[in-house]
C-alpha cells in the first residue's frame, strides 16, 4: 500500500482547485446504467468520493459512507462514488487486504456484497474524468455546492479507525453548505492508497516475471510432517490443499491457490500444497507445480500407504480430493472443504481473520 499525503504527489493531475466547477462525467455504474453529472442536478450538495475495492483505507470507510448517504439523502444531498483505478495497474501483493481487485466486474461483486446504497462508477477506462478531479488517494472526497462549485476537498474524517475520529470533515462541510455558510475547513489531506493510474502495466508485468522466476520445490511428507502441518506452529494462518494430478477439479482450481498465496503471503499467511500422488509420480507432480509457478511450500505423500499419512493430518478425512483446510496460528480449523473451493468465499474469510488478528 502506498500512502498519498498531498495533491502534489500527482504532478500530472493536480487536484481540482477550490471554487472550480464540477467536471462533467458519463460513467458506467455497477447498477447497469451510465451516470452523468446532470443526473444530480436537483441536489443541494453533491459529494463525489473517489474510492476503490482493494484499498484497506477505502474499505474502512465503506460503512461510514453508507451511513452518510442514509443520514443526508432526505436533506437534498447526493453522493456518488467513483473508482479511478486501472485494474491492470494493481499488483497481486497490493490485494493483500482485499478479496477482489478493481475491475468493473469485481466492483459489481463488491458493491452487491457490501450493499452499497449509492452509485458506484467505474472510471478505469475513462481516466480523463478522474484526472479532471485529481484525486491523490482512495478515499478522496470532493464537495460541490448547489452551483456545483468545489467548496471542500480532502478526507472524509481524520482517522480511518472510527474509534479515533475527532473531526468529521465531510459532515461539517456539508452541514455548513446546507446552512448557507462557508465550510469551517475547505481542504484536508487525503490519506490512503495512491490512485493506480494507467501506464503501470510494465511494472506489474515485471512483478509477475519476478514471481515466475522463483524456485519451485517438492518435498516428501511422512506422518510426522503431516502431523506437524496440522498442528501448525508457524505463527501464521495456514491454508492446506490436498490434491492430485489425476483429479480434474484439483487441477482446475490450483491456480486460485497460487493467486491466493501471492495476494496474502506478505501478511501472516502461508499456503501449503500436498499431492496425494504416489511417490513414483514425483516428477509428474513437480512438472505441474513448475507450470503453475507454485513457489509456495509443496509436499507429496512419502509412501504409497496413504491411510496412516492421511490419518496423521485428519483421521476424519474420507480420502477424497480436493480437500482444503484453513488453520489459525493456534491450529484451529477455520475452514474445511471436501470439494472444490469458492475462491471468493475463501478469500473473504482469509481477509477477515487476518484483519481481526492484525489490521494494517
Amino acid at each position: 500500500m502506498v500512502v498519498a499525503l498531498s495533491a502534489s504527489s500527482a504532478e500530472d493531475s493536480p487536484t481540482l482547485a477550490l471554487g472550480s466547477p464540477a467536471p462533467d462525467f458519463d460513467l458506467p455504474g455497477v447498477d447497469g446504467r451510465n451516470w452523468k453529472l446532470s443526473d444530480f442536478a436537483g441536489a443541494k450538495v453533491l459529494v463525489v468520493v473517489f474510492t476503490c475495492n482493494h484499498c484497506p483505507t477505502a474499505q474502512y470507510y465503506e460503512e461510514r459512507v453508507k451511513q452518510f448517504v442514509t443520514d443526508y439523502r432526505d436533506r437534498g444531498v447526493a453522493l456518488v462514488a467513483v473508482s479511478p483505478n486501472d485494474p491492470k495497474a494493481v499488483r497481486l501483493d497490493e490485494l493483500g487486504w482485499a478479496y477482489v481487485g478493481d475491475s468493473f466486474a469485481e466492483m459489481k461483486l463488491h458493491a452487491a456484497y457490501r450493499a452499497f446504497n449509492f452509485p458506484y462508477l467505474y472510471a478505469g477506462d475513462h481516466e480523463a474524468v478522474s484526472r479532471a478531479y485529481g484525486p491523490v488517494a482512495t478515499p478522496h472526497a470532493f464537495v460541490f455546492d448547489a452551483a456545483r462549485r468545489l467548496r471542500y476537498v480532502g478526507a472524509i474524517d481524520d482517522s480511518e479507525r472510527p474509534q479515533h475520529v475527532k473531526k468529521q470533515h465531510l459532515r461539517e462541510a456539508v452541514d455548513a453548505l446546507l446552512a448557507g455558510q462557508e465550510p469551517p475547513v475547505t481542504r484536508t489531506r487525503a490519506v490512503g492508497c495512491s490512485v493506480k493510474w494507467s501506464g503501470k502495466e510494465n511494472a506489474v508485468q515485471a512483478f509477475m516475471d519476478k514471481l515466475a522466476a522463483e524456485p519451485v520445490t517438492l518435498a516428501p511428507a511422512d506422518a510426522a510432517t503431516l502431523a506437524a502441518l496440522r498442528k501448525n506452529e508457524s505463527g501464521k494462518f495456514r491454508l492446506v490443499n490436498f490434491w492430485a494430478t489425476w483429479c480434474a477439479p484439483c487441477v482446475v482450481e490450483f491456480p486460485e491457490f497460487v493467486t491466493t498465496h501471492r495476494m496474502y503471503r506478505h501478511r501472516d499467511f502461508e499456503f501449503v500444497s500436498v499431492a496425494i500422488n504416489r511417490p513414483d509420480e514425483e516428477a509428474q507432480v513437480l512438472a505441474f507445480l513448475k507450470k503453475q509457478q507454485a513457489s509456495n511450500r509443496n509436499l507429496i505423500l512419502a509412501s504409497s500407504e496413504r491411510d496412516p499419512l492421511m490419518d496423521a493430518f485428519d483421521p476424519d478425512w474420507p480420502g477424497a480430493v480436493p480437500f482444503t483446510v484453513l488453520l489459525s496460528p493456534e491450529g484451529e480449523v477455520l475452514y474445511r472443504r471436501l470439494d472444490a473451493i469458492d475462491p471468493i468465499e475463501l478469500r473473504r474469510l482469509i481477509v477477515r481473520v487476518l484483519n481481526e488478528r492484525k489490521p494494517w
